[in-house]
């Protein structure tokens, strides 16, 4: 079995769920007492947040980059940035290592082309939702249209994630809030909206809302489950 590498902690609160869906995969796939050989570096993701908002992501590449050699050093053949938003750094990142890494925008892609879809909503932090390393990558790689919220819904989906996700709250008023923002993408013509940051599906979930969902923290996971048993289709590099 291959071995995972989880650069996670940005937040733990997803990690969690990282970790969980990645042993429940690989024992659903091989049975009995099977689970998953994962190496796990957590960070401490109130010095990511403060690099995030003065904008000095190159501090934040570096910081990201010296884990994930950590993790290479350890023994991983692939390695997860464990969050949407950081794949920002995602090519910084790739340059130290020489293992591949599973790019979480790659393993989305995928899920809506089996799907046969051509426009998607995105919602994120505003970095994922507002800069173009994310929304970019599906439009130009693949030739996915993406579109978000308005501005101030994506100041709403930014302050939720921060002030009450990341910090383990789960608030129906800001479920309501999250459905009703994905109900206004379908009607710009979203056939799926994507759950672009990992905490989101702490919040909402597919019986939610009718418009589908596809939540990257499952995809992302399901890919390196694949990868585990020996399926590479997915590793698509920077």
């Amino acid at each position: 079995m291959n071995k995972i590498g989880l650069l996670g902690g940005m937040s733990w609160e997803s990690t969690v769920t990282y970790y969980t869906l990645i042993n429940q995969g690989v024992r659903q796939a091989l049975g009995g007492l099977h689970s998953a050989e994962i190496i796990l570096y957590s960070l401490e993701f109130d010095a990511i947040e403060h690099l995030q908002y003065q904008g000095n992501w190159a501090a934040a590449g570096t910081i990201l980059s010296n884990a994930a050699k950590k993790i290479e050093a350890c023994g991983a053949d692939i390695l997860l940035i464990c969050t949407n938003t950081m794949h920002k750094v995602a090519p910084a990142v790739e340059q130290t290592i020489s293992i591949p890494l599973l790019h979480i925008a790659d393993a989305t892609a995928e899920v809506i082309q089996k799907q046969e879809m051509d426009r998607v909503g995105l919602l994120g932090t505003r970095f994922t939702m507002e800069d173009t390393f994310y929304k970019g990558r599906l439009q130009e790689k693949y030739g996915i249209e993406v579109c978000i919220p308005e501005e101030e819904d994506r100041a709403l989906v930014h302050q939720v994630i921060y002030d009450e996700l990341c910090c383990g709250i789960i608030n129906d008023r800001s479920r309501n809030e999250f459905a009703r923002i994905v109900t206004s993408l379908s009607k710009k013509g979203a056939e799926a909206v994507i759950l672009g940051c990992t905490e989101i599906a702490l919040l909402i979930r597919q019986e939610h809302t009718p418009v589908p969902l596809l939540d990257t923290t499952a995809i992302h996971a399901a890919g390196a489950v694949g990868f585990a048993l020996g399926d590479k289709r997915i590793v698509v590099k920077t």
